[in-house]
């Protein structure tokens, strides 16, 4: 199942799905700017094989929910988000506000 709902923060609207599979759920929040996501996000790829893009993005492990990725420190940013001012340690729901 695929659930997508549109979420306030500050004033400012993000995109959140939630993708139901088997033994997993898949999380993301985002806006034209970038996104947060759960664990199955693979910043290093973004990194490295991806660089062009300049895809900016921050990932959660250990998360259930929506609520929860907003709430929850990011364990890896890309190179991209580093240089708006989002860091390993932020929490989701701040990471989202620079993303501009």
């Amino acid at each position: 199942m695929i659930s997508s709902v549109t979420i306030d923060i500050e004033g400012r609207s993000f995109t959140a799905v939630t993708v139901r599979l088997p033994k997993t759920t898949l999380l993301t929040v985002s806006n034209d700017t970038g996104y947060i996501m759960c664990g199955a996000l693979d910043v290093g790829l973004l990194n490295t094989k991806l660089h062009d893009r300049k895809i900016i993005a921050g990932r959660a492990v250990g998360v259930k929910t929506i609520e929860q990725l907003l709430k929850a420190p990011l364990e890896s940013v890309t190179l991209e988000a580093e240089q708006l001012g989002i860091h390993a340690g932020m929490v989701g729901e701040q990471a989202l506000l620079k993303m501009v």
